[in-house]
Order: C-alpha cells, then structure tokens, then sequence
C-alpha cells in the first residue's frame, strides 16, 4: 500500500459545476487511489440542525461521519471505476481489481475511540488517518480554494484550510499535495501520466520532516 494515493475529495465541489469533470479526472488515474469523500452540504446540513435542535457535539460528530458516507455514495454513482468500500479489506480488494474505492467511513471509526469526536476532525485529518493506518505515503486534498504559493501544512492550519487535527494525524515522511480550482483542466492528463495534481505542501515548523 505504499504507493497507493489516499486524495480527499472536498464536498464543496457539490455546488459547482467542477463536480462532474473532477470525478471524470480522478477515473482516469493510473495511480491506486482511494477517495476519501468530505461531508459537503451534508455535513453543512449536520452544522445547520445542531444549532435548532441542541444535539450533542458527540452525534454532531457521527451525523457528520454519515454525511461523508452520503457523498461518497454520490460520488460512487457519478463514476464508472469508483466503488463504495467500508473496510480494509473492501479497499485493498477493490484496488486489487483496478478500482477505485470510495471510502464509507462509519463502521472502522466506530471501532476506534481515540479519535475525537468534535469539528476539529474533518474529512482532511481522517484522510491523513487512513493512509497512516494502511501504509500509504502520499495523501492529496482537492479543495475549492486557492491555495498561495510555498504555503506549508503549519500555515495552513492557521488560516483553517486545513483543519486542526490533520498535522496530528499525518504520518511521518508522508507527502502532501493539495489541489484547487486551477489544477482542475490538467488534472485527468496528469492522473492518466501517474503524477498527482496540485502542489507539494511542506510540513513548515522546524524540525519537521
């Protein structure tokens, strides 16, 4: 699994257009991938609720993990290579066939405790979470936004374009990319040549590898 690409897929590309024409780009990877789905206006749904019905930042958490799972089978359905898989085995398997799973993340969270169920972790850190659980050195975030040239992950955490537990969770050495808006027309011919999109995103505090 080392050479395996674990790319989270942020739900905000839901309300664009650029949903359709990401989804074609990661299809044609020649990379073994595994999509991490974010929450999108599900998980926003999750945020709006909370506040006019009182619930637990514990449920919020969970709904927000299901919000994922809502996308992702969104996603799964937009594609012809992409396929729902909500274990490790499932997402081993499927690479194995040349698919690419869809990771439905509920039931394996469940069986870990120690991950804190609040909004500090995101779609981005459980990204980082699994490709340190399964081995996978290379983790790629594709957002909406812009990220600004030689920004590190230790900034970005600090401006929230990232979120607060994904440095927590990284492995050490592994490689980071984010992707935005402009990576998009070059995505599907970068994907098909083995090169991941975006930028390379360095860790930036001293020390750090």
């Amino acid at each position: 699994m080392n050479d395996v690409l674990v790319m989270k897929f942020g739900g905000s590309a839901t309300v664009l257009r650029d949903l359709a024409r990401w989804v074609e780009a990661i299809e044609r990877t020649s990379i073994p991938s595994i999509v991490v789905p974010g929450g999108g206006p599900f998980a926003d749904a999750v945020r709006h609720n909370k506040y006019k019905m009182g619930y637990s930042e514990e449920a919020a958490h969970q709904m927000a993990i299901l919000a994922m799972e809502q996308f992702g089978h969104a996603l799964a359905s937009l594609g012809q290579r992409m396929v729902p898989a909500n274990s490790e085995e499932a997402i081993k398997a499927a690479i194995a066939r040349g698919e690419i799973p869809v990771w439905m993340p509920y039931s394996l969270l469940c069986q870990h405790q120690e991950i804190e169920k609040t909004w500090a972790v995101t779609a981005d850190a459980l990204s980082a979470w699994l490709a340190a659980r399964l081995g996978c050195r290379r983790v790629l975030l594709i957002k909406q936004t812009v990220v600004p040239e030689n920004s590190t992950l230790f900034a970005l955490r600090g401006a929230e374009i990232i979120d607060e537990a994904f440095l927590q969770m990284l492995a050490p050495g592994a490689d980071v990319h984010i992707a935005g808006p402009y990576d998009l027309a070059g995505a599907g011919r970068r994907f098909a040549e083995g090169i991941i999109p975006g930028r390379p995103i360095a860790r930036g505090w001293q020390g750090a590898a």
